[in-house]
Parts: structure tokens; sequence; C-alpha cells
């Protein structure tokens, strides 16, 4: 692929200690806490910090934890509450777990994580494997998918208690993934069905789903939402990513469509970024089986000419991220200050951190 590469993604940290694969990696929000998790049962944590008198110097990053989770199996997946307090796991023994320091620091930024974490509640359910877990943008909600084909959604109460608010069972095989619209309550699923499925709440009728969305040709792997939520991408076994246009409340669009993976694209993600023009939507990242890195800019046409509706330009890319292995997770790290950092996770049980580098101009 002939690209003009604006940006490169330069490798800032590896860090191995998984014994079997890993399968995905969650920035906590508030603190500067990475976490990972794996076909180990376990949960690792790593502390990373950067000097406030220089902002360019490379951050460290170090681990600090791991977390012997009461699952049985594989931990498939993870999720930070927006309070950076809470951490829930999603496992293929079906369980949902949600895990809490047995003592909080007065200091959020303070890196030393090291303190025990329990389990605070193990919520059942789910018949077979849990493939995702999501809190919603307030935490007052978790949502989980699993391959017995249902979307359990979870009222959050004081003192790790949940109410099961509704179990969805729109999808006809395996979902896949779950995320939450930034700032509404609008849930989205995606299957082996190849679809996507929206949730909203109706105040009569419980949750219930209000659109489906269908064009990809194969498993939908992953979803993000734009940052300012009118948009959706999504990523699946068709080797593309199409993103979703909001165009009323029930009502959504593919607008666009990305290619550059050769094999299936098992994780996305999308943040406000360092944007090149003021047309810009951010930065979105992909990876997946073909272990290639791409992180494309979104952005609006310059002017109303043009029957494009959206615009998508490759500016940086890395190959062979985790040697051979498959990348199963790539995230945006969402603190201040720290945005332009992305993490992976990968078959080889490593975790590894990158930085978006602009390219110095000969």
């Amino acid at each position: 692929m002939d690209v003009d590469l604006q940006f490169s993604l330069q490798l800032v940290s590896s860090l191995p200690g998984h014994e079997e694969r890993a399968w995905q990696v969650a920035w906590n929000p508030v603190k500067p806490l990475l976490a990972s998790c794996s076909a180990d049962k376990t949960v690792r944590l790593y502390s990373y910090q950067r000097s406030a008198e220089d902002q360019e110097k490379l951050p460290s990053f170090s681990h600090i934890n791991t977390i012997s989770t009461a699952h049985t199996k594989t931990v498939r997946s993870i999720a930070w509450a927006p309070s950076g307090k809470t951490l829930a796991t999603g496992s293929f023994d079906s369980n949902v777990g949600i895990y809490e320091k047995k003592q909080e620091l007065d200091d959020e930024n303070d890196p030393n994580e090291s303190e025990e974490w329990e389990c605070a509640a193990m919520l059942e359910g789910h018949e077979t494997e849990c493939k995702s877990v999501a809190y919603s943008a307030t935490g007052t909600l978790l949502a989980s998918c699993s391959r017995d084909k249902t979307v359990w959604i979870w009222e959050v109460q004081p003192d790790a208690d949940f109410d099961c608010m509704g179990v969805l069972m729109e999808h006809s095989q395996d979902v896949k993934c779950v995320a939450w619209h930034p700032t509404e309550e609008i849930l989205a699923s995606a299957s082996y069905d190849d679809t996507i499925k929206l949730y909203v709440d109706d105040p009569s009728e419980d949750w219930y789903c209000m659109s489906t969305l269908t064009g990809h040709e194969s498993t939908v792997w992953s979803l993000a939402w734009s940052p300012d939520g009118n948009y959706l991408a999504s990523a699946s076994d068709d080797l593309s990513i199409r993103i979703w246009k909001r165009l009323d409340q029930y009502k959504w669009q593919s607008i666009h469509q990305i290619k550059g993976h050769e094999r299936s694209i098992y994780s996305i993600s999308w943040i406000v970024g360092k944007g090149t023009s003021s047309k810009s939507m951010g930065w979105l990242a992909s990876t997946g089986g073909d272990g290639k890195i791409n992180v494309w800019e979104i952005s609006q046409p310059p002017d109303q000419s043009t029957k494009e509706i959206l615009y998508s330009k490759l500016i940086a890319s890395v190959s062979s991220a985790h040697d051979v292995s498959d990348v199963n997770s790539v995230q945006w790290c969402p603190r201040p200050g720290f945005e332009d950092l992305l993490a992976t996770a990968g078959d080889d049980g490593s975790v590894k951190v990158w930085r978006v580098m602009p390219t110095s101009s000969s």
C-alpha cells in the first residue's frame, strides 16, 4: 500500500508476563493504570508515569500487580468503571467478575497500586462463554454478551450489588462485543450473525432493540463510537471497517468503508487525537489477525462540492506488532496528556504500548 504516512508508531514499552494469550487491554480513565486479561485467568496491572517537566519524554511502564481472578476459565474481556475504582471481567466460565481494591488510596494519582484486589461480586446468568463487558458513561449500567446469543444489561447498585435490567435475545448467533454510546444510554452489540444491534430503554417496555445495522459480510468483531457520538465504527471478518452515521434517533446509515488489513480485524478504538485539520473527527486505530496496527484519521470533506461524506486517511502503520502473533486488542489512552498512546494485547501473551509520533520531514 503506497501511502504518505504522516506519523509513525513508536514502541514505548513491551510488557510480557501472561502465561497464555493476552485477550484485551483497558486503560483506567482517571488513574495512571493499564490492565490486561488473559487465557491464564489473570488480570495484570501496569502503572505509568511521565515527568511533568518534560511532556515529550516517553512515559515509563512497570508491572505492579497481578490479580488471580476467581474465574475458572479464560478471562476474555475487561472494562473499567468511569470512576476508575472498579474493574469488570468477562470469562469463558460464563460469569462476570467485579473487582475492587480492599483499601482505596486517598491519592487517586498514586501509581503504587500494589494493594490487594478482591472479587466483590460474581454475576451469573449467561449460559456459556462471556465475550465482552462494558460500563456506560455514567457508570450506572454494565453490559455483557455471550456465546449464548444474549446481551445482558445490569444496573449498578451500591456495595457491588447488580440488578439485571434486561436479557436481550436479538442476535441469532454468538455475540462478540458490546459498546456504550459516549454520552447517551444507547448500547451497541456485534455478532457472529454479521449484524450490529442498537438498544435503548423504554420506561414502559424496558430495554429493546431500536435498530439493526446490516452490511458486513461476515462476523462483526469490534465496535467503537466516535468521540462526538454521531458515528459508530464496526470491524469485521470481511476485512473491512464500516462507519455508520446517525441520521435520527432510530436510523443509522453505512456511509464509509475502510480496507487495509489482510486478515480479520479483531479490534478498533476511536479517540479525538491530534487532528491535522479543522475537519478532523479523530483517530481510529485497528488491528487483527495480520499482526498489523493501522491508525486512520477520519475527517469530514473540506467542502460541500464532493459526494463523499467522510474521508479516511492512513496516517501511521506498523507490521508484525507482536512478531508472528495475532493482535487481539487495541485501545487508546483516554487520559489528558496521554492521548497519543495506544496499547495492544497479543497471542504471544504480551502487552505493548505505542506512541503516535510525527514523522520528521527531510
